[in-house]
C-alpha cells in the first residue's frame, strides 16, 4: 500500500514559540524528515542569514529526542505524534484524501452514522457540519428541490434549511 503514497508524505509550516518566533518548516518525505528554520531578527548581524536545515532518516528521527521535542513545542503534541508514526510506517491513507472525495464518501453513510463519524477527529467534525456536506445532504434527500429553495438555503444555510423541511414536512430521512 506504501506505493500508493507519492514522495511527499507530510508538510507543515510556522512561527516557533518566543523567545525568538523563528519561521520553522517540517517535511516528511518517503525517506527522511526535514526540519527547517529562518532565524527572524531585527538586528543586523542576522540579516541574510541562510536558513538552517537538518536532514535525518525516519530510523533517526525516532531516536532523536531533542528534535522531536522541537517539533512537539512548534506545532503540538498531535502533529509530533503523526511524524513519528509516519516514521514508523504507519501511513493514515483516509487522512490524506482531499475533502471532495471524503464528501462523495460520506453521500453513501446514513445520516445518523455522520453524526459519530463527526467525533472522530476534527477534520470529520469539520467536514460533517461544513456547509458543502449539508448541501449535498439535502439535495440527496430532497428530489423535489427548487431554485427558490436553493436560493433560500444560500441565505439562511443548507443546515438549517434541511432541518426546516424535514421537521415541518414530517418526512423520514431517505438516506
Amino acid at each position: 500500500m506504501a506505493s500508493l503514497l507519492g514522495e511527499h508524505l507530510f508538510e507543515i509550516s510556522g512561527q516557533g514559540p518566543p523567545p525568538p518566533k523563528d519561521f520553522v518548516q517540517l517535511v516528511i518525505n518517503k525517506n527522511e524528515v526535514r526540519w527547517t528554520t529562518w532565524k527572524i531578527s531585527v538586528r543586523l548581524e542576522c540579516r541574510g542569514t541562510a536558513p538552517k536545515e537538518l536532514k535525518t532518516s525516519h530510523h533517526d528521527f525516532l531516536h532523536q529526542k531533542m528534535l522531536q521535542q522541537q517539533v512537539g513545542a512548534v506545532f503540538g503534541q498531535r502533529i509530533l505524534e503523526h511524524t513519528i508514526s509516519l516514521c514508523q510506517g504507519k501511513f493514515d491513507y483516509l487522512e490524506r484524501l482531499p475533502d471532495d472525495i471524503l464528501l462523495r464518501i460520506l453521500s453513501y453513510i446514513q445520516l445518523k452514522d455522520t453524526t459519530l463519524l463527526a467525533q472522530v477527529s476534527h477534520r470529520f467534525r469539520k467536514l460533517c457540519n461544513s456547509e458543502k456536506f449539508w448541501e449535498q445532504t439535502v439535495r440527496n434527500c430532497c428530489a423535489e428541490f427548487t431554485s427558490d429553495m436553493e436560493g433560500l438555503a444560500n441565505a439562511m444555510g443548507w443546515r438549517k434549511i434541511f432541518f426546516t423541511l424535514f421537521h415541518t414536512s414530517g418526512s423520514k430521512e431517505q438516506q
